[in-house]
């Protein structure tokens, strides 16, 4: 194996030899950990917008494949989804969350390029890495949901809820990451 400074991802260091099959196995594999993570899910009553465990695997698959990888997994996701496999959350599938799926494609690409750069080899670079991948989360999440819900209202149908929950999954995938980097120098 490579020494991991060698190598920009977690993804390349653990299969440093590239082909077809390996981004393929690794596009598809993180496409069903989100679906699998989007049935943690806790619908709120005041929201179309539900809690999921989403978030989590769009952060983790952005840090750990990189920007090309990471990006395409999350397309491939969505194209489960819309083909009707269940991979979206639980809680009932509509148009107001749509905003929220194209931004796990951003963030998926935001975290990746920092990934790319070396920069989810320590906490603080990492945190930073996935703050960005959330705020482009919620960038496209609320552009989308002004579309349904009153303007006056969208930060507290689609911000201000989900914030401490999603603080909380950004704290565990960016602590994951690096921790992964640590494991592997210690092999």
């Amino acid at each position: 194996m490579r020494p991991a400074s060698a190598t920009a991802t977690l993804a390349r260091y653990w299969i440093p030899e590239r082909s077809f099959l390996s981004d393929l196995g690794l596009v598809v594999g993180f496409s069903l950990f989100t679906g699998l993570m989007a049935h943690v899910a806790i619908p709120l009553p005041f929201t179309p917008v539900p809690i999921t465990g989403q978030t989590f695997a769009v952060l983790l698959c952005g840090a750990l494949l990189g920007s090309r990888l990471g990006t395409a997994s999350m397309l491939l996701y969505i194209t489960e989804g819309m083909v009707g496999l269940p991979v979206f959350a639980v809680a009932p599938a509509n148009a107001a969350t749509y905003g929220y799926l194209a931004g796990f494609v951003a963030a998926a690409f935001v975290v990746g390029w920092f990934a790319d750069m070396g920069w989810t080899k320590d906490l603080p670079r990492t945190v930073v890495a996935m703050i960005a991948g959330e705020a482009a989360i919620y960038f496209f999440g609320l552009l989308w949901l002004a579309h349904f819900v009153p303007e006056s209202k969208v930060l507290d149908f689609g911000l201000f809820p989900f914030l401490i929950g999603d603080a909380i999954k950004l704290a565990a995938a960016a602590v994951v990451v690096p921790a992964g980097w640590r494991l592997s120098r210690n092999r």
